[in-house]
């Protein structure tokens, strides 16, 4: 009985450590924000750059692949997993890193980025956009007030470039 008692007590203590240290790892792997630093994969920025508020997909079918431009007004609080872009009008522009491959630092708020991806329009549920508004931070009532899905542009980001 002390050996089985024994064992389990190292498996949990193994679990939680591995645990722990997995999520150390992650927070201490986020580079903070500065001219030149990439966030995923290795990104050129010559070439054509779209800005973010020139991005115009209306069709469920429409589809961009390559790179846009624009100030982070907003970063994942709940794990760096996703920024928005402002646009011209105010309005703000969703990118998600591809597959939660990499994470980004609240210091990115401020920053002009580049990011190197791609683009449709989604249909996006009203669970993904309350989690999205938990991930955000908002308020209960906020949160609340998120009702049915909606159609959106989502970017899915394999890089993100901050430029200045």
């Amino acid at each position: 009985m002390k050996k089985l008692l024994f064992s389990a007590f190292i498996l949990l203590a193994t679990g939680a450590g591995a645990q722990e240290s997995r999520e150390s790892k992650d927070t201490a792997e986020i580079k903070p924000a500065a001219k030149g630093v990439i966030y995923g994969d290795f990104l050129n920025t010559t070439g054509a750059i779209l800005g973010v508020s020139d991005l115009k997909l209306q069709a469920d079918n429409a589809a961009y692949n390559g790179k846009i431009s624009g100030k982070v007004v907003e970063v994942c609080k709940s794990m760096g997993c996703w920024i928005k872009l402002e646009k011209a009008d105010g309005t703000t522009f969703t990118v998600k890193s591809k597959d939660h491959a990499f994470f980004m630092p609240q210091s990115l708020v401020g920053h002009t980025v580049v990011v190197d991806g791609s683009a449709s329009v989604k249909e996006v549920s009203e669970e993904a956009r309350r989690h999205m508004a938990e991930d955000a931070g908002k308020s209960k009532e906020e949160i609340e007030k998120i009702k049915g899905a909606k159609k959106e542009v989502q970017f899915v980001a394999r890089g993100v470039q901050v430029v200045d």
